[in-house]
């Protein structure tokens, strides 16, 4: 994927909202924003939105010395394990627990505060389980997974990393080796090691951190021991926008799990913007 013209307010909108999680004064504020300003006017057009809001988040972290998102990340955390043990019940007594674990997947990704400052989450969670798949390749992932002895997991947001956490359950039941990945330090609301114990996750896979504090999944700002792992694995299930807008096109074995959050996003895979997505990388 490539900017489009409409990813230029939004970035400005970006920063604007991050920076309502930070507690300093308006006239800092703006300040910030002024020195964002220019990250945008140097925004590269040819690589994908993530590349650009990657050094804006990493600006207004610089600028703020502080972690934007910190509080609200552990908040959804928390709500979202609150809603685990009736979850994983809807799991284990459907006919397809596979299926099920994946829709409720595809709904944890609703959790983006780069994207949204109130989220429904019982509300899509519903729609999830009930809801049209708008790109379907199930039967594909099933056969792949069925296929694989490891898997590579690559996680997106906090809160989130719940739902990834049941699907992760499942593939484990099915005698899975899932290796999961966080980010290498904070960038949004995207999952770091901390989540990752905070939720139980590192008691029940190997988890790794990709050494990066990038939005989405650059090689290039990844450690070598995330980067000889994804190169070397045969199946790879990657969560949320930024990962499909990274990755998409590599020829890599990569399932993407994740919603259409905004037009640019949407309109490049001709669907609606909200639509929910099981789809095989290209």
């Amino acid at each position: 994927m490539k900017v489009d013209i409409e990813c230029f307010p939004c970035f400005l909108r970006q920063s604007v909202s991050t920076l309502e999680y930070v507690d300093i004064p308006e006239n800092e504020k703006i300040e910030i924003v002024k020195s964002v300003l220019t990250e945008i006017e140097e925004t590269d057009i040819d690589r994908s939105p993530a590349f650009a809001t990657t050094f804006i988040y990493r600006k207004i972290k610089n600028l703020t010395g502080v972690d934007p998102y910190k509080e609200i990340k552990e908040r959804y955390n928390d709500l979202a394990l609150g809603l685990s043990s009736d979850l994983r019940e809807r799991i284990k007594n459907t006919p397809d627990p596979l299926l099920t674990a994946s829709r409720l997947a595809i709904a944890g990704n609703i959790i983006d505060f780069g994207l949204f400052k109130s989220i429904d989450m019982e509300a899509t969670i519903e729609r999830a389980l009930s809801g049209n798949i708008e790109v379907d390749d199930f039967d594909l992932f099933r056969h792949e997974t069925e296929a694989r002895d490891t898997l590579l997991y690559l996680l997106d947001n906090a809160g989130e990393i719940v739902f990834d956490l049941l699907l992760i359950e499942q593939l484990k039941s099915m005698g899975k080796r899932v290796i999961a990945v966080v980010k290498g330090g904070p960038v949004i609301n995207d999952a770091t090691i901390d989540d990752a114990e905070r939720i139980g996750l590192t008691k029940i896979c190997q988890v790794i951190d990709n050494g990066s504090d990038a939005v989405g999944t650059f090689t290039e700002f990844c450690s070598d021991e995330f980067n000889e792992i994804y190169n070397n694995a045969a199946l790879i299930i990657s969560k949320g926008q930024g990962n499909f807008e990274t990755l998409t096109g590599n020829g890599k074995n990569i399932f993407f799990l994740f919603q259409a959050k905004c037009d640019v996003v949407a309109r490049y895979l001709g669907i609606e913007k909200g639509s929910m997505l099981l789809k095989r990388n290209l």
